[in-house]
Formats: structure tokens, C-alpha cells, sequence
């Protein structure tokens, strides 16, 4: 690749993690509010000044980042996709007593604890938006893979706590958007890919009445956040479109921020909430980008005729050297490429 197309690619990529962490921060602000809340509190709901109901310092984010940070360094320890490492990487950061956890990702940590088990039970009533929100490393890992093992490294990380056929649809199809902007695929090139996949998952249309107050249902969440980000031509007018509309605003702002960052680079991201952003946690997103490219793309064993992940353990990445999880757990020597 020309060190020019190179370049783009990395800006590409860290404006997507810092997009993610920018939308998480704006959004939890107005976490749970309505939009008519939203209007009455603060008008046009469009810095990052912390607050809402987690009482979040200006800044500072939610489990959407911090899920995704865990995930990243579990990829670069053992460097591939090892579902056992990014499940203590998990318990890890949920024993750190986070500010905020989900009720699905608690019992699948639990689960993992409990059982030792890197897989909950396929139910429907995991279709939840947790594995979604935390998925832009499995994005920047996988990028020039096949589809096969992209699909194969996103189900390996997500059913340690989300494991349904449209979580698992949605999460994807977000993972195949991002990976289409770092490649400099234009929005409408992107917008032909989501028509196909709603052709092949209806109940994704985003042909509905405007998505607000969207719940932690993976379909609202992608309606709304999808809704946004072909409605607006800019990062700032997608995030600010996307968290105004309340409910799950955190995990939506975070999703948009991702797609949005990915598509108009670290050029579209306004100065001030970059300056608004805690600088540990922006120095964290900007690097770990960078980290991650380093190590795509992936590769992986075959799915099983199911299309689950279950009986795949694990899939190696590419040797860029040795980097240990932030609570000096590892992988074991065994486990590790020469």
C-alpha cells in the first residue's frame, strides 16, 4: 500500500476510535433522557460537559469505550483473536467496578467466571447493542481479511456476552461499514452496502418513522444511529443529531462517532470536543489505533456449518511483538506465536 493511502488509513482509524469515545462522552450526558428532556435541559444538547444520571465528569466515558480499550489490548497481547483472553480482559475491567455495565454483559462475565465458558446461551433476548458498541477493534484487526473471518473474530468477542442471530447481524454490518470508510469507500457506496444487508435483515429498515429515545435493542439502535449518519453530511451534525435523540445515547453517540470518524477522518472532528475529551482516555484511543493496524489483517480457522463461532479457538494474528493487558494478566507462553 502507498505510504499516502497508508496515512489515510491510519488517520481514518483513529478518528473512529476517537469518534467512538467523543459520541460515548457527548451521549451519556442524555443517557435515558427524551428528546423533549433533552430540549428543556439544555436546548441543543452539543458538548461534552459531563453530568446526566452517572454524574460523569466532563470527559469522561462510559462502558462503550472502556469495553472497547479491554478488548483492543486483549487482541494485541496474545495478538489474534483469543476469546478466553478477552473474557478475563472483561472480568478484569468489570472487577475495576466501572461506572457503568450492562445487565447482559454483567451475566456474561458472570457466566464466564461461574463456568469458564467464552460463550452465553444463543437466546433472542441477546440481541442487545453490548457487543456492537465495543467492536471497533475487531474492525481495525480484521481489516483486509476475508468475510468469513471477520464474521468469525466478531462472533468470538461477542458471544462472551451477546450471542443472537441479530446481534450478531448488526454487529457486522457496522464492522463491514467501518472497514468500507477506512478503505475511502464514499457514504453512498456505504449506503449501497446497508440496503443490501436490509434486503437480507428487514427488520432493519430504516424506511420508519424517526428513531427516538432508542432502547439497547440492537435493531433501534441501528435504525437510529443509521437514520443519522446518511442524513448528515458532517461528524459534528451526526453526533449532535444522534445523542439528542435520547435514550441509549451513550452507546448510539459512541456507534455514530465510529461510522462518522471513519468516513471524514481526524480533519471532521471539531477542535473542541477533542479538547473536551479526557486526554488519558483520547492518548488510549489515538495509540491503541495505531496498535491494532499493526496487527491486521487477521487470520482464521473455517466457521462451522452453523455459521457459529463455538468450536473455533481462537484466531492468530500477525507477530508485531508482545504488549501485556493493563492488569499484567497475559497470555501464557503457550498461547503466544514464536
Amino acid at each position: 500500500m502507498p505510504a499516502l493511502a497508508r496515512q489515510l488509513v491510519k488517520d481514518r482509524a483513529k478518528a473512529a476510535y476517537l469518534g467512538l469515545a467523543i459520541g460515548d462522552a457527548l451521549g451519556a450526558t442524555v443517557e435515558f433522557m427524551t428528546p423533549n428532556e433533552i430540549k428543556a435541559t439544555h436546548g441543543v444538547h452539543k458538548n461534552i460537559i459531563g453530568g446526566g444520571w452517572l454524574k460523569l465528569k466532563p470527559g469522561s466515558v462510559t462502558d462503550d469505550t472502556e469495553m472497547s480499550l479491554a478488548l483492543g489490548a486483549a487482541l494485541l497481547a496474545c495478538r489474534r483473536v483469543d476469546a478466553k483472553t478477552i473474557a478475563e480482559a472483561f472480568s478484569v475491567w468489570m472487577r475495576s467496578k466501572p461506572v457503568d455495565i450492562g445487565n447482559t454483559v454483567r451475566r456474561g462475565i458472570v457466566h464466564y467466571r461461574n463456568n469458564s465458558e467464552t460463550s452465553v446461551a444463543k437466546s433472542e433476548f441477546n440481541a442487545g447493542n453490548g457487543a456492537c458498541m465495543r467492536s471497533l477493534p475487531i474492525a481495525l484487526a480484521t481489516l483486509g481479511s476475508d468475510k468469513e473471518s471477520i464474521k468469525a473474530a466478531s462472533r468470538l468477542q461477542a458471544h462472551i456476552t451477546h450471542h443472537a442471530d441479530l446481534s450478531d447481524a448488526g454487529t457486522e454490518h457496522i464492522i463491514n461499514l467501518v472497514q468500507l470508510a477506512l478503505a475511502g469507500h464514499s457514504i453512498g457506496e456505504l449506503d449501497v452496502a446497508t440496503r443490501a444487508f436490509v434486503r437480507n435483515h428487514p427488520q432493519f429498515t430504516l424506511d420508519v418513522k424517526t428513531i427516538n429515545n432508542p432502547g439497547g435493542f440492537i435493531v433501534e439502535t441501528l435504525q437510529a444511529v443509521l437514520q443519522v449518519f446518511y442524513s448528515t453530511d458532517d461528524f459534528e451534525s451526526c453526533l449532535i443529531d444522534v445523542v439528542n435523540r435520547g435514550g441509549d445515547a451513550d452507546t448510539t453517540g459512541a456507534i455514530a462517532g465510529m461510522l462518522a470518524g471513519a468516513c471524514y477522518g481526524l480533519q471532521g472532528i471539531p477542535n473542541r470536543w477533542l479538547k473536551q475529551l479526557n486526554p488519558k482516555i483520547k492518548t488510549a484511543c489515538a495509540t491503541q489505533a495505531e496498535d491494532l493496524l499493526n496487527i491486521a489483517p487477521i487470520s482464521v480457522t473455517a466457521l462451522d456449518n452453523r455459521g457459529n463461532s463455538k468450536n473455533i479457538k481462537s484466531l492468530k494474528l500477525k507477530h508485531v511483538g508482545y504488549q501485556e493487558l493493563d492488569n499484567g494478566n497475559r497470555c501464557t507462553k503457550g498461547d503466544q506465536e514464536p
